[in-house]
């Protein structure tokens, strides 16, 4: 069984590296290049807009809006599954693997992936479906069966539905709760086992609340952790200020120069780079992946477009805020200013920890190393506990929604319980092979939904349009 558990560990690598170094670069990049192009720059055109739209209406008391959410609720919950271990774990894999130039690549590809998240959440909102008893329901396999009203379009949506499911519904959430628990007993050397009934219990009483549950606690949990995060991340970064301009520098410099710091030759370096670059961003920001639209799809707008320019906000934060506040932490402690990663001391260092290494060398230099390891440890397992946490409500949400798709209304509980079971499993086990699955099924999410993305392109510059036309007209009335 081993050996059979081995061989397959390596196919799947060998699957995930082809899938993230051709299929994710194109697609990723390509998908958000031409929505970009083709509603004229909407990332940035509209963002201003997007930010008003967002934090003019902020609130953590968005209200009950029956089977639907707010507008506000809707990016919270798109969030909590955005903002979640990629923004530690995974931005630090990019920057181990790919050197801190892979930032530079997840920049590019969230700029171009706002186009794509304005798309996702626009074409959520116009083919939704409302049931008798008003619970609202959207996503991908809803625009894909309206791009393709035939078989193949049956088949792409059941397997994206199938592809969600396994990938955040149950494995993704099995993924998150082992990061809860490896976190919470290195700092606190609680057992695995305790962090993951706690984890899973929680779970089920916002499981069992459905949607209004989930929005009531994402619109308070989402901006509260994103605060706790920066602030921390503000103190490390006064602390080391003299390396800031050195960390930024590194990440320009080594986006394009990557060898000089993973090694090997300039072409294959430069590739590493760019694939960690465009699947992490893709487990950070999702992007293009399909999960998100789930959210967007229940916010109660005007218009369409009003839900896509709040979805792009959504990617910014992630991206551009959130990861990037990793980015500076980790490159200006362990690696600027010869730090143990530019002298070769990778002993011992591994992405799961450099985040937590990096506050406790800062906190050390105040506080002692015991003392100062200790807190730094605390402080981390504390902000992955919120963002873990609140990605494994919002990923199963949009795993519900998909197998309610596949088996029916009456099968929700079924899903229920299987996932609370892999939720507290996930305590328990560190599996390369779990983590290995988790991004093969992400990548294969992206496939179909790209494909129907393109194939709808022509509603999605329509709204852009019409969108902002309707937005004038109201602003000259006024």
């Amino acid at each position: 069984m081993e050996q059979f558990l081995a061989n397959l560990l390596e196919v799947v690598k060998t699957i995930n590296s082809y899938t993230a170094d051709y299929v994710l670069i194109v697609l990723l990049i390509g998908t958000g290049i031409f929505f970009t192009i083709k509603t004229r720059f909407v990332q940035i055109r509209c963002f201003g807009e997007g930010m008003r739209n967002v934090f003019g209406k902020f609130s953590l008391k968005g209200g009950d809006h029956g089977g639907s959410m707010s507008s506000f609720q809707a990016l919270a919950s798109a969030v909590a599954a955005q903002v979640g271990t990629g923004n530690i774990v995974g931005a630090c894999g990019a920057i181990l693997t790919g050197g801190p130039g892979a930032i530079f690549w997840m920049w590019i590809i969230a700029f171009f992936g706002m186009a794509t998240n304005y798309a996702e959440a626009v074409l959520a909102q116009k083919t939704r479906e409302e049931d008798a008893d008003g619970n609202v329901a959207g996503g991908p396999v809803y625009y894909i069966k309206k791009a393709f009203n035939n078989g193949f379009g049956k088949f792409l949506a059941g397997f994206f539905a199938v592809a969600i499911v396994l990938a955040l519904g149950f494995m993704g959430c099995m993924v998150q709760s082992n990061s809860i628990s490896e976190s919470m007993q290195t700092a606190l050397n609680i057992p695995g086992w305790v962090v993951g009934l706690v984890v899973a219990a929680v779970s089920a009483v916002v499981f069992i609340g459905g949607v209004k549950r989930l929005a009531a606690v994402n619109e308070k949990l989402v901006p509260i952790m994103a605060l706790l995060y920066l602030v921390g991340g503000i103190v490390i970064l006064i602390c080391r200020i003299q390396y800031v301009p050195e960390t930024i520098g590194m990440i320009f410099k080594y986006a394009f120069m990557p060898q000089a710091i993973i090694g090997g030759g300039i072409g294959s370096a430069l590739k590493t780079a760019l694939s960690q670059g465009a699947k992490r961003g893709l487990f950070s920001n999702e992007a293009g992946m399909g999960s998100t639209p789930h959210a967007h799809a229940l916010a109660k707008v005007e218009k369409p477009h009003d839900q896509g320019v709040v979805a792009m906000i959504g990617v910014f934060i992630d991206t551009f805020v959130v990861l990037t506040m990793t980015a500076l932490i980790v490159i200006s402690t362990l690696y600027a200013g010869n730090g143990p990663l530019m002298e070769g001391a990778a002993e011992g260092i591994s992405k799961s920890n450099m985040v937590q290494l990096a506050f406790s060398n800062v906190f050390a230099t105040f506080m002692g190393n015991d003392l100062g390891a200790k807190v730094g440890a605390i402080f981390v397992a504390i902000c992955l506990l919120f963002f873990a946490f609140s990605t494994i409500l919002s990923w199963n949400l949009f795993g519900k929604i998909n197998f309610q798709y596949l088996f029916g209304k009456k099968a929700v509980i079924v899903y229920s319980v299987i996932a609370i079971v892999f939720i507290f499993l996930g305590s328990l086990l560190s599996n390369d092979l779990v983590w290995e699955l988790t991004d093969m099924f992400n990548y294969l999410m992206v496939i179909p939904n790209a494909i129907a993305l393109l194939a709808l392109n022509k509603l999605v510059k329509d709204e852009a349009i019409e969108g902002e036309r309707l937005n004038k007209l109201s602003k000259k009335n006024k």
